[in-house]
């Protein structure tokens, strides 16, 4: 039987596992910041809501805590929609460049 070596093959790895790469951790931190932190605060809302006994305190601050949740996602949205804009911006910036240099838009 031939024992395969390479990275992933051998039964016999070092077993050490790969730090997450520098990507990876960025983009989950820019998930927790865009999905986590309202579902927290969701959830925040909702253990309120339960645990709280005067009916009145827990619907306002649960109910509150939903408004700050839906408040973080629409910031996050319209952030990422900004930004969509902003390069588009710069695309039209660099063919303008490009027309002013060469006569010509670039996709001509």
């Amino acid at each position: 039987m031939e024992v395969q070596h390479g990275k992933g093959l051998s039964p016999w790895g070092t077993g050490r596992t790969r730090p997450p790469s520098r990507a990876r951790r960025r983009r989950a931190l820019l998930w927790f910041v865009r999905y986590g932190i309202p579902v927290a605060v969701f959830i925040v809302g909702l253990v309120i809501l339960v645990v709280e006994k005067d009916r009145g305190t827990a619907l306002e601050a649960g109910f509150m805590f939903f408004g700050v949740a839906i408040a973080v996602l629409l910031l996050n949205l319209f952030f990422r929609i900004g930004m969509r804009g902003e390069g588009e911006r710069d695309r039209e910036e660099s063919a303008r460049r490009y027309f002013d240099r060469h006569g010509r838009w670039p996709d001509e």
